[in-house]
């Protein structure tokens, strides 16, 4: 019998549930996918608090990989015994097997492990679309990275050293200034101990940066602005900390004109072809060992609340997954 991780009301970690699930044959453009490994993401605490709206009762998790065991008719991108791998919507990655729409799926290429694509597929795309398609970075540029030790922060970190562009990371121990300090992290800020605009402009001569990557929210966000350089962009792609202020447009204005995006992976994986190409550069690179893929915390998937537990007290680093 299948399994899943279930909730019936939004709240903390402990509204989760393991139970057994059924799952029927796959329909038309459905396959059905036997899970090896199911990535643990930060946004899946969204939807289980309500920050994200859910239809209860529901399933979590929007990451995972396995392999193909059935096809429904008029699904041509796969066939069964495919090793495939998927990020986006309708939840319900935390199980052992489901049955979904097989346009998801994005085929993994031999060398490439389900545990790794589990850790990597929604980081990977997010770090993919970050520096390849939401701002005209060049060689030389300097960015600042919140949370640089995090599964996105390690995957950023490699990638922008690749494209020659300087990161200044924050942290918030020294466990993970070193961690990220050995992916490609230039400069580390300590954030607890120093101001973080402060230290970007003395690392800048002055001049503050073109962008900041913000995966924190509330208690990042005055800073981030603060640290940007006249038409600068901040990119607010999560909120651990709970969701960013008000936006007061004059202070943009006052500020150097400065630009903010609050972007979705969905958005920059919809069209297909798009998705396809990002993954693909970003399986060439891990395939090469030029990004490695930190797997720092694996749990079994009936431990998802203790993981949801660690990944809210900041006690993970790097990517987590779940192993069936």
């Amino acid at each position: 019998m299948a399994h899943a991780v279930r909730f019936y009301e939004t709240g903390g970690p402990d509204v989760l549930t393991w139970e057994e699930v059924p799952v029927g044959d796959p329909g038309p453009g459905q396959v059905r996918i036997r899970h090896e490994a199911v990535g643990l993401n930060f946004a899946d605490t969204y939807f289980r608090t309500g920050l994200y709206p859910v239809r209860l009762p529901d399933g979590i998790g929007v990451e995972a990989a396995g392999v193909v065991e059935a096809v429904g008719e008029g699904v041509t991108n796969v066939a069964a015994g495919d090793r495939v791998t998927y990020t986006g919507s309708p939840l319900g990655a935390y199980s052992t097997e489901r049955v979904m729409d097989a346009s998801h799926l994005i085929r993994l290429p031999h060398g490439i492990s389900c545990e790794t694509a589990a850790a990597m597929t929604m980081r990977g795309l997010t770090a993919a679309y970050l520096l390849r398609r939401i701002h005209p970075l060049r060689k030389g540029d300097t960015v600042l990275l919140h949370a640089a030790a995090g599964g996105v922060g390690l995957i950023v970190s490699q990638w922008a050293a690749l494209l020659g562009i300087r990161v200044i990371g924050t942290v918030s121990t020294a466990e993970k200034a070193e961690l990220a300090r050995a992916h490609g992290c230039e400069h580390i800020i300590r954030y607890q101990h120093e101001n973080v605009a402060e230290r970007v402009r003395e690392l800048t001569d002055g001049a503050g940066v073109p962008l900041v990557l913000d995966s924190v929210g509330k208690d990042t966000f005055a800073g981030s602005l603060a640290s940007l350089a006249p038409r600068g962009l901040l990119v607010c792609f999560g909120t651990a900390s709970g969701p960013v202020p008000p936006i007061d447009a004059m202070q943009l204005a006052v500020r150097g004109s400065l630009f903010v995006t609050r972007p979705a992976l969905a958005d920059y994986i919809a069209d297909p072809a798009e998705r396809d190409a990002l993954a693909g550069e970003l399986f060439d690179h891990v395939s090469s060992g030029r990004i490695a893929i930190e797997i720092n915390q694996r749990y079994r998937l009936e431990d998802a609340v203790q993981a949801h537990r660690d990944l809210e007290a900041g006690r993970t680093t790097g990517s987590s997954v779940f192993v069936l």
